[in-house]
C-alpha cells in the first residue's frame, strides 16, 4: 500500500512537470526524462506487490527455516528419552535406589515382630548362637524394596570393604530351572551310608544312629523337568574341582550342606588322606568356645578344598568393649564378615545362606546390637526385623556382585530358605514320603527375598525351597541317639537326606 501511494505521488509530480514543460514549450529531452521516471515507478510498484504476497505466506519476523527445524527437533525428542530418563530406567540405577539407610533419616514404622521365645543358646567363638531355630517371618513385598528408596546413602569413608564400588546389573541367563521338577523313587539312593560317614557327619544329624526306624526318606532323588541333571559321581566331581576351593558361609543349614558334601565327596569313607586345613583359615577353637568358627578339609589327590564358616547373619560382628569378653556385640548390617573379605580371593565356588536367625529374641539373647554406618539403630524402619533381614540379603548380594569382576574364576550362589515343617500341634511326626505332593511346577522361587536380591546380578540362585517343602518326613524330628525327645527338630534334616539334593543341584550348575 505504501508503494502505491509513492507511485501516485510521483505520477502527480510527473504530470505537473509535463504541464509545466508544455506551458513553457520545453523540448523533447524533458519528455524523455518524464517517461523514464514513469517506468521506474511502475517497476517499484510491481516489486512492492510481490513482496507483500510473499510476506502473507509466512509468519512475520520469523526465519523461513525455523518451523521445519523445530518440528524435526520435537520428533527426535519424542523418540529418544532424555539422559535423565535413560539413567533412571537402567537396572543398575534402579538397584542403587536400595540404599543403606542413615539412622537420622529412617522413617518411623510400627513394631511388628512378635517372636516366639525359644530354646537353648550356645556361645560360639565369633557369634553367640542358638541351637534351636524359630519360624522365619515372611516379609511384605507390596513395595519393590523393603527399604525406603528416599533414604540417603551413608558415607563410606571408614569402610574399606564397600567404598569405591561400581555396581553392575549384568547377569548370565539361566539355561534351565533346576528347582522345577519332581521327586522320583531311586533304589540306588542314598549316595553314602549314614552308618559309615562318622568323621564328616555329626552324630546328631546321622539319623541311622538314632532311634528312628523308618528310613524311606532316603530312597528318592530330584529330577528336574527343564534339563537333565547328571548323576553325582564323587571321583568325577573331585576331578572337576581340581585345584579349587568350595566355601559354604551361613548358618546351621549351611553347615548341614557342608557335611553332606564331605560325605558325598568321600563316599562316606573315613578317607585318612583327607587333610584338615582349618588352621589356614583361622579355624581354631579358642578359649570359652565350644567349637571352632568353621572347618576346612583338602583332598590331596586333586587339591580340592571344601570349607564351612559360621556366619548366621552374613554380617560383621565386633565386640563393643574389647576389654570385656562379656560385652555386647555390634552387628554391622552394612558390613560383610571379615572372613569373607579376607579369603574371597581363594574361593572358586561360594554358597551363602541366611534365614533362620532374624528373630528379635535371638538378637537380644546373643547380645547383638544392630549397627548401620557404624552407629546403633535406635529407631526407624530397621527396627522391624523383617526389613532388617531383607536389607541385609540385598546388601550382601550387592557387595558380592561388585566383587565378582575382580575374581573372574569365582561362581557365587545364594541358597534360598530351607523350610521348617510344623503341624498344628507343633510337631513333625510324619514319616510317609511325599504326602505333600511330589512335583514343583512354579517358575519363580518361593523365597522372594533371595529371588529379588539376586535379580540383575551375577550372583546365582540355588533354589531349594519349594522342592524341600515336599519332604516334611525327612527332618530329624524327635529322634536322638539315646532316646526320643519331647522336642521336635522340624528344621534340620536327617543325613543322608535332603541337603544331598541341594549339593546335586549345586554341582549341576557348575
Amino acid at each position: 500500500m505504501a508503494n502505491e501511494e509513492v507511485w501516485l505521488s510521483l505520477t502527480l509530480v510527473a504530470s505537473a512537470e509535463m504541464k509545466t514543460r508544455t506551458t513553457y514549450s520545453l523540448g523533447w529531452k524533458h519528455i524523455y526524462m518524464v517517461l523514464i521516471v514513469l517506468i521506474l515507478m511502475a517497476a517499484l510498484v510491481r516489486i512492492g506487490r510481490q513482496g507483500s504476497s510473499l510476506s502473507s505466506t509466512m509468519p512475520s519476523s520469523q526465519d523461513p527455516f525455523t518451523e521445519s527445524s523445530q518440528s524435526e527437533h520435537d520428533r527426535l525428542m519424542e523418540s529418544s528419552p532424555s539422559r535423565e530418563d535413560q539413567f533412571i530406567e537402567s537396572p543398575s540405577s534402579a538397584e542403587d535406589q536400595f540404599t543403606d539407610p542413615s539412622p537420622s533419616a529412617q522413617d518411623d514404622v510400627s513394631m511388628s515382630e512378635n517372636p516366639e521365645p525359644e530354646g537353648t543358646f550356645e556361645v560360639n567363638n565369633s557369634d553367640a548362637i542358638m541351637t534351636e531355630e524359630t519360624k522365619d517371618e515372611e516379609p511384605n513385598f507390596d513395595l519393590p524394596l523393603p527399604i525406603d528408596p528416599a533414604m540417603p546413602s551413608p558415607s563410606r569413608k571408614d569402610d574399606s570393604d564397600v567404598e569405591n564400588i561400581t555396581y553392575s546389573s549384568k547377569s548370565e541367563p539361566q539355561e534351565c530351572n533346576y528347582a522345577k521338577g519332581k521327586w522320583v523313587a531311586d533304589s540306588r539312593r542314598p549316595l553314602y551310608s549314614g552308618f559309615s560317614c562318622k568323621r564328616w557327619l555329626p552324630s546328631a544329624w546321622a539319623c541311622r544312629l538314632t532311634h528312628r526306624t523308618d528310613f524311606s526318606y532316603e530312597g528318592y532323588r530330584w529330577e528336574p523337568i527343564d534339563c537333565p541333571m547328571p548323576e553325582f559321581e564323587r571321583f568325577s566331581f573331585l576331578s572337576k574341582m581340581q585345584d579349587k576351593t568350595i566355601a559354604f558361609i551361613g548358618d546351621s543349614l549351611g553347615r548341614q550342606q557342608f557335611h553332606s558334601l564331605m560325605c558325598m565327596a568321600t563316599g562316606g569313607e573315613d578317607s585318612p588322606d583327607v587333610e584338615d586345613v582349618g588352621s589356614e583359615y583361622g579355624f581354631l577353637k579358642r578359649s570359652r568356645g565350644i567349637r571352632p568358627d568353621g572347618w576346612a578339609y583338602r583332598f590331596p589327590s586333586t587339591n580340592t578344598t571344601i570349607l564351612f564358616y559360621w556366619s548366621s547373619t552374613l554380617c560383621r560382628l565386633e565386640r563393643i568393649n574389647n576389654s570385656n569378653p562379656d560385652s555386647s556385640l555390634a552387628l554391622h548390617l552394612d558390613r560383610v564378615p571379615s572372613f569373607l573379605t579376607k579369603f574371597l580371593h581363594r574361593f572358586h565356588v561360594l554358597v551363602l545362606n541366611t534365614a533362620q536367625h532374624w528373630i528379635k529374641a535371638k538378637f537380644i539373647a546373643n547380645g547383638w546390637i544392630m549397627h548401620v554406618n557404624r552407629k546403633p539403630i535406635k529407631e526407624g524402619i530397621l527396627m522391624d526385623m523383617t526389613n532388617v533381614k531383607n536389607y541385609t540379603v540385598h546388601r550382601i548380594v550387592k557387595w558380592l556382585d561388585s566383587q565378582l569382576p575382580l575374581h573372574p574364576g569365582l561362581k557365587a550362589f545364594f541358597r534360598t530358605r530351607s523350610p521348617r515343617h510344623l503341624d498344628k500341634t507343633g510337631f513333625c511326626n510324619n514319616t510317609i514320603p511325599l504326602t505333600r505332593g511330589s512335583e514343583v511346577f512354579q517358575e519363580v522361587s518361593s523365597d522372594k527375598v533371595v529371588e529379588t536380591a539376586i535379580k540383575g546380578t551375577r550372583v546365582k540362585i540355588l533354589d531349594i525351597t519349594a522342592l524341600s517343602e515336599l519332604r516334611d518326613e525327612a527332618h530329624k524330628s524327635q529322634y536322638h541317639i539315646f532316646s526320643t525327645s519331647a522336642y521336635h527338630d522340624c528344621l534340620h534334616w536327617c543325613l543322608p537326606g535332603i541337603p544331598d539334593t541341594w549339593n546335586e543341584l549345586l554341582v549341576a550348575q557348575l
